[in-house]
């Protein structure tokens, strides 16, 4: 039989109590950030694209390409997770210009690899699938080999799905991953209410007959019927006449455009070539000479980053409804 001195004794029994004196705190600590992290969604998982991601935590170095996923961004108030930006179609709204002008613009057009390393972010996202052009180094397999996670917007993968529930949940997942789920919520909420103000203003009304002119000389490069350009004409009163495409943008005959005799072009408004330079275009080409929309003059404007998935869509539906429906869609 072991003999223990009453000293040996006493330092057995205040030594276990001394490690749990000493641990609960630190185990405390764990488990409250354990359930905070919970509480806050995370970890959280999100497939994009093909792609499986799962987030401990929110991202906290940000590049983002293309306009419409820079825009998301910063009306969710992530401007300070943003380490980079590149790629502007047009002007951003005037509401992000302020915080947009705090963003390093990283690249006028697509960053190379080493200009996106050299910005130092964990995560990109991308508008555009050629934002993760593998050919230029900038793949998702590539980015995620040096430790940086990606998110494509899902207009470049979603297909016969509705694009307004793709746009719903593209914020959503965006918020959730950045741990702003309330805020991405709010702004859904916001969208749909002024989603039904439109759709009651147009609730009488014909549809008329669009031809989307994005760009083209030999062919017509088109909004086709699978992506929200072709939803915000449905919604703004319109039927796009090349719906049947099967894909978000592609091309078009011009023989085609002639014979579906759109009632109204509507120009989107971006790059080198202005507006009255595309209306030129249209306007001079004796073979649209008998197409409605060329022989009244009916335009419609709107700018590219209007009419791709992002938080400008709601309001462009009402902006191209008054084009489409001049005075009808007056409150």
């Amino acid at each position: 039989m072991s003999r223990r001195t009453p000293a040996l004794i006493a330092a057995a029994v205040l030594l276990p109590l001394a490690l749990t004196a000493c641990s609960t705190p630190d185990g405390d600590a764990a488990t409250g950030e354990k359930a905070a992290a919970k509480s806050d969604g995370f970890p959280y998982t999100v497939k994009n694209c093909g792609v499986t991601t799962t987030f401990k935590a929110p991202p906290k170095r940000v590049v983002t390409m293309n306009q419409h996923v820079t825009e998301i961004m910063l009306e969710l108030g992530l401007k300070k997770s943003l380490v980079g930006t590149a790629y502007l179609d047009d002007q951003v709204l005037p509401k992000y210009a302020a915080d947009y002008a705090s963003v390093p613009v990283i690249a006028k057009e697509y960053p190379s690899y080493e200009q996106v390393l050299a910005a130092d972010p964990d995560f990109v996202y991308g508008g555009y699938s050629s934002a993760f052009t593998a050919g230029d180094g900038r793949g998702r397999e590539a980015l995620k080999k040096s430790g940086i996670e990606t998110r494509l917007n899902t207009e470049s993968c979603t297909r016969g799905d509705q694009p307004m529930d793709t746009l719903y949940d593209e914020i959503r997942e965006v918020g959730r991953t950045f741990g702003v789920p309330d805020r991405a919520e709010a702004w859904i909420k916001q969208a749909k209410a002024d989603n039904a103000a439109t759709a009651k203003k147009l609730a009488d009304l014909k549809p008329v007959s669009v031809f989307v002119y994005d760009s083209g000389d030999k062919t017509a490069f088109t909004a086709g019927g699978e992506g929200i350009g072709n939803e915000l004409i449905e919604r703004a009163g319109g039927t796009n006449v090349f719906a049947d495409l099967d894909k978000p943008f592609g091309d078009a005959s011009w023989e085609n455009v002639v014979d579906r005799k759109p009632e109204v072009i509507v120009i989107y408004d971006y790059g080198a070539t202005t507006v009255e330079q595309k209306k030129k275009r249209l306007l001079t080409d004796p073979a649209l000479a008998d197409v409605p929309a060329v022989k009244n003059k009916r335009f419609a404007v709107m700018p590219l980053s209007d009419a791709v998935l992002g938080v400008r869509v709601p309001a462009a539906v009402d902006k191209l409804a008054a084009q489409l429906h001049p005075g009808a869609t007056t409150p």
